[in-house]
């Protein structure tokens, strides 16, 4: 598939709610319940994050059990890994930043891609390479709501998932901006809450960052 269809895709994806939970999964067994949960509160993006030893497994558990779910491999930080997280079922990629190599390999990535900046230089590389959805980050510390209002007159071709340093009373500053998609945030799924595998509390946080607006 085509880098533009891809683009396609990955803009229906990101529409699909305003917040992209990302969450860090030490255990495996909780991602079904988990997938489950978040769809039901209105969060089906889902992205997890190469961070342990458990996300492969926890995406494979996903793409396979909750078909509603739009699973996303996060911190992907290596051309290798991205047949890895395409195998696992993985519906798009996400990473931090994008050196350029890197960007070079995930145009020929089979599912589409998400790549991460802080810079305007970054976000206009990738621009030039194709890629016209983008994650800022981390956010709240590279300039926050005021850089992506800032950088929406000279790229205005460009649409941002902010994320990092963004929490439920911050969000809605940028879901109002025109040139963000949607934010990614990990206060949906904290870390408290993971580890006692606390569903009805999680559920409560998503069914509330489902309903923000800008």
């Amino acid at each position: 598939m085509a880098l533009v269809s891809h683009t396609d895709v990955l803009r229906d994806q990101l529409r699909l709610a305003p917040v992209i939970p990302v969450v860090t999964v030490d255990d495996a067994r909780i991602s079904i319940d988990l997938a489950h949960t978040l769809v039901r509160a209105g969060l089906p993006v889902i992205e997890i994050t190469l961070r342990t030893s458990a996300a492969l497994d926890a995406i494979s558990a996903i793409a396979k059990a909750v078909p509603e779910a739009v699973v996303a491999a996060g911190t992907v930080l290596a051309g290798s890994q991205i047949r890895e997280v395409a195998d696992a079922g993985a519906k798009f990629i996400v990473t931090p930043g994008t050196p350029v190599k890197l960007a070079e390999d995930l145009r020929e990535a089979p599912i589409p891609v998400m790549p991460g900046c802080s810079t305007v230089s970054e976000a206009m590389t990738l621009a030039d390479m194709g890629f016209s959805y983008l994650k800022f980050f981390p956010a709240a510390a590279s300039g926050g709501a005021a850089w992506l209002k800032s950088v929406n007159g000279p790229l205005p071709n460009l649409m941002f998932c902010p994320t990092g340093g963004i929490d439920r009373t911050s969000a809605p500053s940028y879901l109002s901006l025109p040139n963000v998609v949607c934010v990614g945030g990990t206060w949906i799924t904290p870390a408290e809450a993971m580890k006692k595998g606390d569903l009805a509390a999680i559920e409560r946080l998503a069914a509330d960052a489902a309903s923000l607006q800008g």
